[in-house]
């Protein structure tokens, strides 16, 4: 089947000297991976690495065979050629450490409209924007809306939050962050990405941080902790 549809790329492994085996979150149909030959060739040709970037968003024209094994490009080009992503330290390590966020959260090979533009607009507006020290967080509890496990915040005044239950608690039961905890999380919940206020130090992002990933772990079956972790603290210490 011909497809044409926007991707977001999520990850690339190097297969053998000269290719590459690439996952993609497409707008139309959800994941579907890709193998692209020659990739790493000196010739012109519209396959280019650059184009696998992390977060990368594509236009892309495919077969989608649908028989479970790799799909193959005709076409590719970009869908928005980012400004300072891929040259800004900070953004640029931000994105990597959240392509693996999106690799390991997302499974399904349907169509998620919603949570596609979500993403589109989420790394725009990091592309377009300055005062990003938050976007991470933002972006990993907003995308939570998306996956199904958005916290209930109808009880958003008592004093501890329950991880694997997602809801606030007036007891701090074994699955309860702490009261400080919940604050911190409290504070995430009502940022926005264009949120003017640093609102975190960087001990508290870090803390906000382990709060997200923990609560991604409990919900997602074989959720993994990212490699580029340690990175990202180094990055923004």
């Amino acid at each position: 089947m011909l497809v044409k549809t926007k991707a977001i790329v999520i990850s690339t492994i190097k297969y053998q000297e000269k290719s590459l085996i690439v996952k993609c979150f497409t707008e139309s149909e959800g994941l579907k991976s890709y193998f692209v030959q020659n990739a790493f060739s000196n010739r012109k040709s519209s396959q280019k690495i650059a184009y696998f970037q992390p977060l990368t968003i594509l236009e892309i024209e495919a077969n989608h065979k649908n028989k479970g094994t790799l799909e193959h490009f005709n076409e590719i080009k970009l869908a928005t050629a980012f400004q300072t992503i891929n040259t800004t330290i900070y953004k640029s390590t931000i994105v990597l450490f959240l392509s693996e966020i999106i690799l390991h959260a997302i499974h399904e090979e349907e169509k998620n409209q919603d949570l596609f533009t979500f993403l589109e607009t989420a790394l725009l507006w990091l592309d377009h924007h300055d005062e990003i020290s938050n976007f991470h967080l933002i972006l990993m509890l907003d995308m939570t809306k998306y996956l199904g496990f958005y916290p209930d915040i109808s009880q958003l005044n008592y004093d501890f939050f329950d991880l694997a239950e997602g809801i606030f608690s007036i007891f701090q039961s074994t699955n309860c962050i702490s009261q400080h905890q919940t604050s911190l999380f409290k504070k995430l919940i009502d940022l926005k990405f264009d949120s003017t206020s640093k609102t975190f130090s960087l001990t508290e992002r870090q803390i906000v941080l382990k709060i997200l990933l923990d609560y991604y772990s409990i919900h997602l079956d074989g959720f993994k902790m990212p490699k580029s972790l340690s990175v990202l603290k180094e990055v923004f210490s």
